[in-house]
């Protein structure tokens, strides 16, 4: 008895732990649906309550006429040694023990009325109850709503599907055991619970028939050939109950003396006096927790492959939302540290290709900065009209005497200024991109997700960063516009120069012009602009390749290097309580953690108790 008494308590435990973290699916099988239970199947006043307060010996289910059972309770019995005090606790009143039974009634309605509302409404969420007593078996049963035919006022048109479909979602489960609860003084034909028993279990293996009201049946008829399993053969045997009247329960007649009379009833009985023996709420209950711990033995092997599956399962989930945390500042410094390396790692892969985003850099170089460039305002620039009014000005008041020098200098001079635009252009979208870059990384950094404050911290740090690089880069870049106009490439007017020398040589009868007659026709004008246009093009195709390399040295090789720099020295500084709140997690996730924490304790511990006790003969 010790094996099935532990082995039962297991399946309360783990059903318990179910119950409080949800699992009643998934994938496959739940955890839930693979334990043995047994349900309570029965129409509106077929004497369900009844029953489940004969097997327990206590009265303490609501009565009332219409719908009563309005949610399903999940009753766990728990056999105590003698001499123990009874009591009574609710799972969702985990620190109250009621010693009251007529409390409990009024707790299981108040219960009820919580979810549901003072109205005819049912809901599927379960009310859990464990009672110890010395006088009841190890046992589970779910009591359900009772099936009905139609919908009374105050009712949901629904109410009749809805309720047949809450019993079906319980016994239609292959571990369900399911006890069908039917009047004697009705026709067994007509059994609403017989009836969607035969549907979801039509060989009978897994239920079990009781009759009722068999002291309510009219004189001179009996439910023999049902109990016998002549009229409607099950393959376990019908067990006859005989519950309290209605003048008992007025008189609160105790539950251990309406068992008396129960059993005198059945060995006086000169219909059932021979089978006395297999009648009774005692019995019943005495069958159903031997045959329990029969099904609990034969499941014994699946129980364990899918707590051995949750187990890991749990373990892969605290795994990808992150353990706890150690309290010394040693060990926070540690998991800062990780989770930068973390996201750094994140970011580098989008910049170097595992991850898309990187590639938007090079769309900047190979699309944006051509682009710009070509539309830059040369042919604006350098008019003739402009170039006149440049060369003039540059002159002052004594004109070039062979070539206007100054007049070429500030012509490219203004020339080169333009190139700014485009270069700090490319470095500002260069900079967008690692910003976002940043947001992406820190979203997909999985460790992360449980630190908002820390994923703030080392947004703002890479932030600050990219800044830094952002106006590093502007000035390497802006210098090298500078450089170009602060030194020229003589040997482009040095070969220019050499074009016209060469063609008089091969036509040395060709007449050549003075240089200073007719010096500002538009001729003369256009040629100079060309000349200006060619070094322009020269110095651009220059800078078209020198600034990718300058933003790229200065802000991306600096993000991969040396992105959270600063932020690792400036986190080496702080004290344990700066540590602390930067690690301070969402609380939602911290109540997960510690929900899934508690599952997998409690999961761990049926295993270690299911291999102490299960294989006991």
């Amino acid at each position: 008895m010790a094996t099935m008494t532990s082995l039962i308590g297991l399946i309360n435990k783990i059903q318990r732990a179910c119950t409080v973290l949800g699992d009643h699916g998934g994938g496959g099988m739940s955890l839930w649906e693979a334990l043995p239970t047994v349900a309570v199947v029965g129409g509106q006043s077929s004497g369900k309550s009844s029953v489940l307060e004969s097997v327990v010996g206590r009265d303490f289910l609501p009565r009332g006429s219409g719908i009563v059972t309005r949610r399903p309770l999940v009753l766990q019995l728990h056999k105590t040694d003698d001499g123990q005090q009874e009591y009574a606790e609710f799972l969702h009143l985990p620190r109250k023990r009621f010693s009251d039974f007529a409390a409990v009634r009024q707790e299981i309605s108040d219960e009820t009325d919580r979810i549901t509302g003072k109205t005819k409404a049912i809901s599927n969420v379960p009310i859990q109850l464990s009672i110890y007593s010395p006088h009841v078996v190890n046992l589970t049963l779910i009591d359900l709503p009772g099936l009905t035919k139609v919908a009374v006022e105050g009712q949901s048109e629904t109410i009749v599907q809805d309720i047949e479909n809450m019993v079906r979602s319980y016994i239609e489960k292959p571990n369900c055991i399911i006890l069908a609860i039917s009047p004697a003084n009705q026709d067994i034909a007509t059994s609403d619970a017989i009836k969607i028993a035969r549907e979801v279990d039509p060989s009978g293996e897994r239920t079990f028939g009781v009759l009722t009201k068999l002291d309510l049946m009219d004189k001179g008829t009996n439910a023999v050939e049902v109990l016998e399993g002549r009229q409607y053969r099950l393959q376990h045997p019908w067990v006859g109950i005989v519950n309290r009247s209605q003048a008992d329960i007025n008189r609160n007649v105790d539950m251990i003396v309406a068992r008396k009379k129960e059993r005198e009833y059945f060995e006086t009985s000169p219909d059932y006096g021979h089978l006395a023996h297999k009648m009774g709420a005692e019995y019943l209950a005495k069958l159903l927790s031997e045959h329990l711990e029969y099904v609990i033995r034969q499941k014994i092997p699946s129980i364990i492959a899918l707590i051995n599956k949750a187990i890991d399962e749990l373990n892969a989930e605290l795994d990808r939302i992150g353990r706890p945390i150690a309290v010394d500042s040693g060990a926070k410094l540690y998991t800062i540290l990780q989770m930068c390396r973390a996201f750094d790692k994140v970011f580098k892969e989008h910049l170097d290709g595992g991850r898309p985003g990187g590639d938007r850099i090079y769309g900047v170089f190979d699309h944006q900065l051509p682009a710009a460039l070509k539309k830059l305002p040369f042919n604006r620039h350098l008019s003739i009209k402009n170039v006149e009014r440049v060369v003039t000005e540059a002159d002052g008041y004594q004109p070039h005497l062979i070539a206007p020098e100054q007049g070429y200098r500030r012509l490219i001079e203004g020339s080169i200024t333009y190139f700014k635009g485009p270069a700090e252009a490319s470095v500002d979208a260069v900079h967008l991109i690692l910003k976002e870059l940043v947001r992406k990384s820190i979203a997909e950094t999985v460790e992360l997700k449980r630190f908002p404050t820390l994923q703030a911290d080392i947004a703002a740090a890479a932030n600050d960063a990219l800044e830094r690089f952002r106006d590093e880069s502007r000035r390497t870049v802006t210098r090298m516009v500078d450089m170009e106009s602060g030194y020229l490439t003589v040997e482009f007017f040095r070969k220019m120069h050499l074009e016209p020398e060469k063609n008089s040589e091969k036509n040395p009868n060709r007449n050549t012009p003075s240089p200073n007659v007719d010096s500002y026709t538009d001729n003369h004008l256009s040629k100079i602009g060309s000349n200006v246009n060619g070094y322009i093009n020269m110095v651009c195709d220059t800078l078209k390749n020198s600034i990718p390399k300058a933003v790229v040295y200065c802000q991306v090789r600096e993000a991969k290097r040396s992105l959270l720099n600063h932020f690792y020295v400036q986190v080496g500084k702080r004290e344990k309580d700066q540590l602390g709140a930067m690690l301070d997690e969402d609380p939602s996730l911290m109540e997960k953690r510690s929900q899934l924490a508690k599952r997998l304790e409690l999961y761990k511990q049926a295993m270690d108790d299911i291999d102490s006790v299960a294989w006991k003969q």
